[in-house]
C-alpha cells in the first residue's frame, strides 16, 4: 500500500454518516450552488489536521494526487499539509516551490473553508515582502474563490498592522453580488478595526450607505453598540 492510500484510508476511519449527509447541504454542493459537483465524506476538521500532521513530509508529487481529488476532505488534507509545509520552511526557494505549487493546483481551492485556511498562511505570507500584483489580479478575476483568496490573503498583513492591500481589495470587491465575498470583506473590515478602529471608520464612513448590507454588519460586529446602531441607521 502506498503512503497515499494509507493516507486516505487514516482519513476514512473517521467519517461519520451524519456529517455526509450534511456537509453538501452546508457547502452549497447540489446543482446551482456555489460548491456545486463537490463530494463529502463526513470528517470533521480536527480529524482531518490529525492526519495531516501524520503526512506532513509528503513529497509534491503525492500532494499532486491528494490535491486534485474527488472529496473535499481530502483535498482539504492536502492543504493542511501544505501550510504546515510553508510554516516550516526556512528557505526562501522552499517557500517559493510551495507557494507555486499551491497557485498551480489554486482550481483545488473552490470552498469558503479551504480558501480560508489557507490563502493568508500561503499566498499571503508569501508575497507579505513582495509586489502583491496577483491579489489584484484575483480580486478583478470575477472568479468567486480567486476574488476571495485575495481578500483573505490580507489578512496576513493586517496580522502585521499593514492594511493597505486589505482595504484597496475591499473596496474593489465593495459591490460583488456574492454574500461569500460580501462576509470575507466584511471580515477583514473587522480585523483592521479590531487593530485599528480609525482605519476601519476611516473606510466605512465613505462607503458603508452604499456597501451590501451583511458585509457592513459583519465589519462593525464588534463595535459598541450605540456606535453600531449609528452604522446601521445611516446617522454617521
Amino acid at each position: 500500500m502506498s503512503r497515499i492510500d494509507e493516507c486516505q484510508q487514516d482519513l476514512i476511519q473517521f467519517i461519520e454518516e451524519e456529517k455526509a449527509s450534511m456537509f453538501p447541504k452546508f457547502f452549497k454542493a447540489f446543482p446551482g450552488g456555489y460548491g456545486e459537483g463537490d463530494k463529502f465524506l463526513g470528517i470533521r476538521v480536527p480529524n482531518i489536521r490529525k492526519v495531516a500532521k501524520k503526512y506532513k513530509d509528503f513529497t509534491f508529487n503525492e500532494l499532486s494526487v491528494l490535491i486534485q481529488d474527488e472529496y473535499h476532505e481530502v483535498r482539504m488534507c492536502a492543504l493542511f499539509i501544505l501550510v504546515l509545509q510553508f510554516e516550516k520552511a526556512k528557505e526562501e526557494s522552499q517557500r517559493k516551490r510551495i507557494c507555486d505549487f499551491y497557485l498551480k493546483n489554486i482550481n483545488a481551492v473552490n470552498n469558503w473553508d479551504l480558501v480560508d485556511s489557507t490563502a493568508h498562511k500561503i499566498l499571503g505570507a508569501y508575497l507579505e515582502d513582495k509586489k502583491r500584483d496577483l491579489l489584484y489580479e484575483y480580486a478583478t478575476s470575477n472568479q468567486l474563490w480567486l476574488q476571495r483568496i485575495a481578500i483573505i490573503a490580507t489578512f496576513c498583513y493586517i496580522r502585521h498592522e499593514d492594511y493597505d492591500d486589505a482595504l484597496k481589495i475591499s473596496k474593489i470587491l465593495l459591490q460583488h453580488k456574492h454574500d461569500l465575498i460580501h462576509k470575507a470583506v466584511g471580515w477583514m473590515l473587522r480585523e483592521v478595526g479590531n487593530r485599528n478602529l480609525p482605519r476601519e471608520e476611516e473606510f466605512l464612513k465613505v462607503y458603508y450607505k452604499t456597501m451590501p448590507r451583511t458585509m457592513l454588519r459583519y465589519a462593525i460586529e464588534k463595535f459598541d453598540e450605540p456606535l453600531r446602531k449609528k452604522y446601521l441607521h445611516g446617522e454617521i
